[in-house]
């Protein structure tokens, strides 16, 4: 019969084994990562026994009938392979309901965009990327319906002249019903200045007070806008109405006759009004 003795010397990190005898007549050491699945059976059958030889005079299939020591292992929120490096879904608002309704937005209208950007922003894209600003408008029709036929249709907008066709990113409903028009990997036309780092949200209405003191639109609103701004890490701050565009440290416009160029939906004031709420609404 043939003796094999090991040994083994444990550190905060790793695992050293020794072997002699049987076919290793000349001692041997291995070092293995103190993580490898391998090493914690063995750690835990021998680090609190270091120097303890042990000696095999069964077959390889024997099983040991003696239950080994478990290896004790730091916490899982301070292990350091455990920590987490960022927020994880658990920790942003929920997503609210989204009734998902496209307007077109193909190859023509991107290029459009593509072409618009250039000429206002200096930009070569049609892409949002990494949005910075949310702003609040309403519609001026009487439902969403003839808001999406206001946008689907691909042509110059009556006050600009301009191409492609305007659009906004979500529309609410009276009802509360949250429709979104086009995904927030694309630019619309909505806001100048800002349409190249803005997520445009539409509400059905006339009139900020209307829409203000609609209370199922109000919750639903404050709902995404929510979820948004958490999910792009927009401050609040940064949640505007058209009317405070320009006061917007990302507005950006290229071309001179536009850089005053604002509207009269959500004023400061009211703004203030629709921030409070927010901000009454817990942090990220």
């Amino acid at each position: 019969m043939t003796h094999t003795s090991y040994s083994m010397h444990c550190t905060s990190d790793t695992v050293t084994v020794s072997c002699a005898g049987g076919n290793h007549p000349d001692p041997m050491s291995i070092r293995l990562p103190a993580i490898a699945a391998v090493v914690i059976a063995l750690a835990a059958a021998g680090c609190g026994k270091a120097s303890q030889a042990v000696r095999s005079t069964a077959p390889a299939t024997a099983t040991s009938t003696t239950a080994a020591a478990p290896l004790a292992l730091a916490p899982a929120s301070t292990h350091p392979r455990m920590r987490s490096r960022a927020p994880t879904a658990d920790a942003l608002p929920p997503k609210p309901p989204i009734v998902q309704s496209p307007i077109p937005f193909g190859p023509r209208r991107k290029a459009e965009m593509v072409a618009y950007a250039a000429r206002h922003y200096g930009l070569h894209t049609y892409r949002l990327i990494n949005p910075h600003v949310i702003v609040i408008h309403y519609t001026v029709t009487p439902d969403f319906q003839s808001t999406f036929n206001t946008f689907a249709p691909d042509v110059p907008d009556s006050e600009l002249h301009e191409l492609p066709g305007t659009c906004a990113h979500f529309v609410i409903d009276a009802d509360g019903t949250i429709h979104q028009l086009v995904p927030l990997g694309i630019m619309c036309r909505h806001t100048v200045g800002l349409n190249w780092t803005a997520i445009g949200i539409e509400h059905v209405g006339y009139s900020d007070a209307q829409v203000l003191h609609d209370h199922r639109q109000m919750a639903a609103s404050l709902a995404l806008v929510r979820w948004l701004r958490c999910r792009y890490h927009i401050g609040i701050a940064n949640v505007i109405g058209h009317n405070e565009s320009l006061a917007s440290p990302y507005h950006r416009e290229h071309v001179p006759a536009l850089r005053a160029q604002t509207h009269d939906d959500f004023d400061h004031a009211d703004m203030q009004a629709y921030r409070a709420r927010l901000r009454a609404g817990g942090s990220c």
